[in-house]
């Protein structure tokens, strides 16, 4: 209880007043010892006794030192002949005195290493109980919230001080603020300038950073800077290793929860999305598949139709849109099946050499089927050229690339695919003369489901999956796409160019 109150460093008077009584009883009971006739030595141990009491009692070894003088000239004032002064008409007792302050001194010493290691192991204790228990209650944490509140709580009781932490959301799209004010009370708000802050946090490289009146210290998490634990700059923290590495400790306990939180909501996260995904493909399969053979017996009835209408007739026309767009829904269920594969992993390449001119054929013979009235020129070497490829995927890329240059492109205007070839490369050219593509729309012209703005009608329109499976079947070939406007003259040019030599792994 004494030691609570009364020793403090900055409590200089009491300090001295409490040695003053020490050495007040030390007398009391060294005259109380001379009166009953014990020796000299025993009055010693006394003092010796009292200087103890002093090391133990306060902090430093300062005053174990100050104590053992006045001890020793104490017992020279008034137990020493001639009394109550400071001088000696025995030389023996000098070294008596040199003695005593010797023993008083290390004493003093030993006593304030023990005091001050106890004090350590403590404190050390404290540290740990501290760190312990943050890391096992935000281990079972419920949420980012939670944590931070758990966090601030644990850091701001243990440095006695109002802390504050500053942190993300799982999504890292808001910033909260939460300031520790007591046991039963925090202070919580959004904090609007989330950009300025989420920027100097996520620059943050150095231990800390220092504010008017707080130093930051930042949560870093694996990926990215979860937050910031703020600091009133009375503490200090910077100056003291042993406080430091402790703060930090708890930091790192922080950032670790959070981002194990983090990481189990966004797996979660990924596992809905997967699900929703597989119902999607799956639904879009079985729909593309169950509509397959109405609409082969829709376009075969409406091609045998037309056979037999004449073109002078009226319902030849009806016919002829029913089977332009019924070859238009079957090219649009043929994208979506191979949209499943792909998103499913199961488009599996098999190459094998197969002869470009074929391949180009059976392409073309199908957009003719469906615009018996369009021109397309073809331009291939003479000699066959034979190269590594899934034909049936190929000649898919082909179509749906004529197909869109069909659908930009007036019906007097002619279409243009040509096939070169280098050493390593056959380049496949398909060229249209219809408005081009706008610079706006030229970056993310094979972006899943971009369409490009143009002045057809709505039965004109697609619903972008058609370049963006030609790019995925052209780079799962190793090969690759991509598109420009022309330059001889207005329209598109889209080439993709095909490995010769099959790689091991194809």
């Amino acid at each position: 209880m004494i030691k609570n109150l009364f020793l403090k460093k900055d409590n200089l008077i009491i300090n001295v007043l409490l040695i003053a009584i020490i050495m007040f009883f030390a007398s009391l009971i060294g005259y109380l010892f001379r009166f009953l006739g014990f020796p000299e030595t025993n009055i010693v141990i006394v003092y010796l006794l009292a200087v103890q009491i002093i090391a133990w009692l306060f902090h430093g070894l300062l005053y174990g030192i100050t104590g053992s003088l006045i001890a020793t000239f104490t017992f020279n004032f008034f137990f020493t002949d001639p009394y109550y002064t400071f001088t000696v008409n025995d030389p023996s007792y000098i070294i008596t005195f040199i003695i005593m302050t010797i023993i008083a001194v290390i004493t003093s010493m030993l006593t304030s290493h023990a005091r001050q290691s106890a004090f350590s192991a403590k404190e050390k204790e404290a540290e740990t109980r501290a760190l312990y228990e943050l890391t096992n209650d935000v281990t079972e944490a419920k949420g980012v919230d939670q944590i931070a509140s758990l966090s601030i709580k644990a850091i701001s009781v243990f440095f006695d001080c109002q802390a504050a932490i500053l942190y993300f959301d799982s999504n890292h799209t808001e910033l909260n603020y939460v300031q520790y004010v007591n046991v039963e009370h925090q202070t919580r708000r959004k904090v609007d300038d989330i950009e300025k802050l989420a920027e100097r946090l996520k620059n943050l490289q150095t231990l800390y950073i220092e504010g008017k009146d707080f130093f930051d210290f930042p949560i870093r998490g694996q990926e990215r800077t979860l937050g910031a634990i703020r600091l009133p700059k009375h503490i200090s923290i910077n100056k003291d290793q042993n406080k430091l590495k402790l703060l930090l400790s708890m930091i790192e306990s922080t950032a670790l929860a959070m981002d194990r939180f983090n990481y189990f909501e966004q797996r979660f996260k990924d596992r809905e999305e997967a699900t929703q995904e597989r119902y999607r493909s799956t639904l879009l399969r079985s729909i593309s598949h169950d509509l397959r053979t109405p609409l082969a017996s829709i376009i075969g009835t409406a091609e045998m139709l037309k056979s037999m209408t004449d073109k002078e007739d009226d319902r030849f026309t009806f016919l002829e849109n029913i089977y332009e767009r019924s070859n238009w829904l079957h090219a649009l269920v043929e994208n979506i099946l191979h949209l499943t594969k792909i998103q499913e992993g199961k488009l599996n390449i098999k190459k094998q050499p197969e002869a470009v001119e074929e391949v180009i054929g059976s392409a073309i013979n199908r957009v003719v089927n469906m615009k018996e009235n369009r021109l397309i020129k073809v331009n291939i070497p003479e000699q066959i050229l034979f190269v590594p490829m899934d034909a049936k995927l190929i000649e898919q890329v082909i179509f749906n690339l004529l197909m869109n240059a069909i659908k930009h492109t007036s019906v007097k205007k002619e279409i243009t695919v040509s096939v070169e070839v280098n050493d390593t490369y056959a380049l496949f050219i398909i060229m249209d003369q219809g408005e081009g593509i706008s610079p706006d729309d030229l970056p993310y012209i094979f972006q899943m489901f971009y369409t490009v703005n143009t002045n057809k009608g709505i039965d004109d329109k697609g619903i972008g999956l058609g370049l963006s499976i030609c790019q995925t079947i052209v780079e799962a070939h190793g090969g690759v796409i991509e598109a420009r406007n022309r330059i001889d003259c207005r329209g598109a040019l889209f080439v993709f160019k095909l490995p010769l030599e099959v790689n091991e792994d194809g």
